[in-house]
């Protein structure tokens, strides 16, 4: 079983470490993609805000891809 992250502003992410997750603080969009770039290969699911997913852009989360799950927390 692989380990949850969660990638965005300090104030939407920061309390799911509470819940275990690996908490990747990221206020603009070059440090999304900084961050997106430390995931380790032992990361199953990210987490992302909506502003970070736009950061990523589309194809963050292939199917048939080594690439983690990602789901967009709601606005």
């Amino acid at each position: 079983m692989g380990t949850v992250a969660a990638i965005g502003t300090r104030s939407r992410v920061g309390g799911l470490t509470l819940a275990g997750v690996d908490v990747l603080v990221a206020e603009h969009p070059d440090a999304v993609r900084e961050a997106w770039r430390m995931l380790t290969g032992s990361v199953s699911l990210v987490i992302v805000t909506p502003e970070a997913a736009e950061a990523l852009g589309t194809g963050t989360a292939e199917p048939d891809t080594s690439e983690p799950l990602t789901m967009v927390m709601p606005p």
